[in-house]
């Protein structure tokens, strides 16, 4: 009776499901690799040398993770194109798809838009650049943004890094108060904490193996 009733009020309610990208839908992280695949392998090794120093504060402490995402855009899309970077995001989303995507993942996406849900992801990787993933995926997208001047990135986000608490206010600006919806998410890592625990149906590595699951920050 008690699951009737809960099933009753999920029914009456507005569903929202929220993904995060990187790790929850893929195998791994996809911006590193997609700058990578953008600039070559020669000019991304070079670039990435620039990262050691910033990546080592961050180890220390002494930048935090935000700081060091700020970084490496400013090191890596300053001054590019931004229709050329959207060329080089569906190129990549069309050459690792199978490669990158989780099957489970996929197919759970399918199953919330089939269900009526709203659909959305929402991610700490730029919007410009998971934009093709979330199209062939049929749903929409929250990202970090990427600042643009007259066709051209600057390097620097505009607003904060989607990740943290700012997952749950970017779903609230969209979306308006949470608490209208009855709002299902899926994370994997230390940024997708907040958003887990404003979700009354939260779910913490679905796809991951088993293994993999542990260190749980759900309630029991």
């Amino acid at each position: 009776m008690t699951n009737m009733i809960a099933d009753e009020a999920v029914a009456k309610s507005s569903v929202l499901s929220v993904f995060d990208f990187d790790g929850t839908l893929t195998h791994h992280d996809s911006f590193i690799p997609f700058l990578r695949f953008a600039f070559g392998k020669r000019y991304f090794a070079g670039r990435l040398v620039r990262m050691a120093l910033p990546t080592l504060h961050c180890v220390r402490r002494k930048l935090t993770r935000d700081e060091l995402k700020e970084v490496l855009i400013r090191t890596f899309l300053t001054g590019v194109d931004e229709h050329w970077l959207r060329q080089q995001a569906e190129l990549f989303c069309e050459k690792y798809w199978d490669k990158l995507m989780r099957p489970q993942g996929v197919l759970a996406v399918a199953a919330e838009v089939n269900s009526g849900a709203e659909v959305t992801i929402c991610s700490a990787s730029p919007a410009l650049v998971l934009q093709p993933w979330a199209d062939k995926l049929g749903i929409k997208l929250i990202g970090t943004q990427l600042e643009v001047k007259n066709g051209k990135l600057t390097g620097r986000i505009t607003g904060h890094n989607c990740r943290c608490a700012q997952k749950v206010a970017r779903l609230e600006h969209v979306y308006g108060s949470l608490t209208n919806y009855h709002v299902r998410a899926w994370g994997d890592t230390r940024g997708d904490h907040e958003l887990l625990a404003a979700a009354q149906d939260p779910h913490w590595r679905h796809f991951h193996p088993p293994r993999a699951r542990r260190n749980s920050p759900l309630k029991p």
